[in-house]
């Protein structure tokens, strides 16, 4: 065809340029006017009564001249960008469109690179997320970290930094948008701004609500917690219902199953609990141990759980079953029968320390009361803290807390709260003489965080 397909141009037939006088031959002549009107059949109407049947090759155009634009407005339209981009332009401003948004779950370290821009990455473990060079990303590169199994270190290449600093450590539960300039990487400022106002890993500490008591139905082997909350540093769980758990089992997710971290329930024996927070979807849940802290727990039971503190504490008989109590505000538990640690056990002037039936491994303050008996009339008896060291009884020492005896072998009383040790134990010893003393236990205070 005379029609260059390349470049468009039309050429004539040869023979149909003719001079005055000169017989038309009418070969050439028919050609011509079959190629106009092929031509002219080809071509693209102006009212639009015809579709293209080929791709329309459009001028690659500028941003203040597209190559396809419109009359009434030639400098809006689409051109043709660097490295094939097609480029979006208005009134001769370039237009900018995003890549399409990405996912992708990531489970160790990982190096960012261009074609991740826009793109979310969530870390189901702890990582280190590798910045490539600034320059190479360029600058409107962005991408979304989100934390979440783990703390992910995020690292700039070389000497470059991210909000002006070499690296930026992404809380475990965090999630941060990164932005770059072409020499450097910015975040939103939403994660420093949490941290600005209290740290992550120390934001205080509490319990609210979540009662301990026996549990009306099986009062010997089941505990109930009262719905509430509470947190320790960064981990917070809360329970909107009460929740029960049994010493007769090992731990199972769930109200009403084993919560022992290990073994089988023993007699006297403290078991201390801990909320939990399932890692997956932040739901309350219970384990009883025998550890009076976090580090001593059994975890072979807990994978997908995060303690977060301890929120109480229930003992044993000799049964092996739990001993009936209240708990009081400010953690103040008091014993429904009142347990004698002391009968008529034999007192001296020589200081000995004596046991309780209180939690073992921390210091509790003891809510006791005494009766004591002498044959001598003027004995009494001081019972104090391990902590002050040995004390002597006796007015003209460290005073005493039983009443001074006035008639032989007649009987003296008092009472008193006690700090213990940690080994359950408080110190006694006696003004003069020998004598013997009763105490009864009436319960304990062990701090867990409760003001009400």
């Amino acid at each position: 065809m005379p029609r260059n397909p390349s470049t468009g141009v039309y050429s004539k037939p040869a023979g149909t340029t003719p001079s005055v006088g000169q017989v038309i031959d009418p070969v050439p002549w028919n050609a011509l006017t079959t190629d106009l009107g092929n031509e002219i059949t080809n071509s693209l109407p102006r009212d639009g009564s015809a579709p293209m049947v080929a791709p329309l090759k459009a001028a690659g155009g500028t941003v203040s001249a597209p190559g396809l634009g419109f009359a009434s407005t030639p400098q809006t339209g689409l051109y043709l960008k660097g490295g094939g981009l097609l480029g979006f332009t208005q009134n001769g401003v370039d237009v900018w469109f995003d890549q399409a948004l990405v996912y992708a779950a990531k489970s160790s370290d990982y190096t960012a690179l261009a074609s991740d821009g826009n793109a979310v990455h969530r870390f189901t473990a702890a990582a280190t997320l590798t910045l490539t060079a600034a320059a190479t990303l360029g600058a409107n590169w962005h991408y979304c970290v989100i934390a979440d199994g783990g703390d992910v270190t995020i690292d700039p290449n070389g000497v470059e930094t991210i909000d002006g600093a070499t690296t930026l450590v992404l809380k475990d539960g965090y999630s941060v948008n990164i932005i770059c300039s072409g020499a450097a990487f910015f975040t939103n400022k939403l994660f420093a701004r949490i941290q600005s106002k209290a740290d992550s890993s120390a934001v205080g500490e509490f319990v609210v609500g979540l009662i301990l008591s026996n549990n009306g139905g099986n009062p010997n082997t089941h505990i109930d917690f009262a719905a509430g909350s509470v947190r320790s540093g960064a981990n917070f769980v809360s329970s909107a219902a009460s929740f029960t758990k049994r010493v007769t089992g090992t731990f199972a997710a769930g109200t009403g199953a084993g919560g022992l971290d290990a073994g089988a329930v023993a007699a006297n024996a403290a078991y201390f609990a801990y909320a939990l927070r399932k890692d997956a979807d932040l739901s309350f849940d219970v384990v009883l141990s025998t550890s009076p802290t976090i580090g001593g727990i059994t975890t072979t039971l807990l994978t997908g759980y995060t303690i977060v503190k301890c929120i109480g504490v229930v003992l044993t008989d000799g049964s092996s079953n739990i001993r009936p109590f209240v708990l009081y505000p400010r953690d103040e538990y008091t014993f429904l029968t009142p347990v004698k640690d002391a009968v008529s056990v034999a007192i001296s002037t020589t200081s000995a320390l004596l046991a309780l039936t209180v939690p073992n491994g921390v210091k509790v303050k003891a809510k006791l009361r005494f009766e004591f008996t002498s044959s001598a009339t003027t004995n009494a008896v001081l019972l104090s803290d391990p902590a002050q060291g040995v004390l002597v009884a006796g007015a003209g020492s460290d005073g005493a807390n039983v009443g001074t005896i006035q008639v032989a072998n007649g009987f003296a009383v008092g009472s008193q709260e006690i700090w213990t040790n940690t080994s359950r134990q408080i110190r006694m010893t006696l003004g003069g003489a020998t004598g013997s003393i009763w105490i009864w236990n009436d319960g304990f205070h062990f701090p867990c965080g409760r003001s009400s």
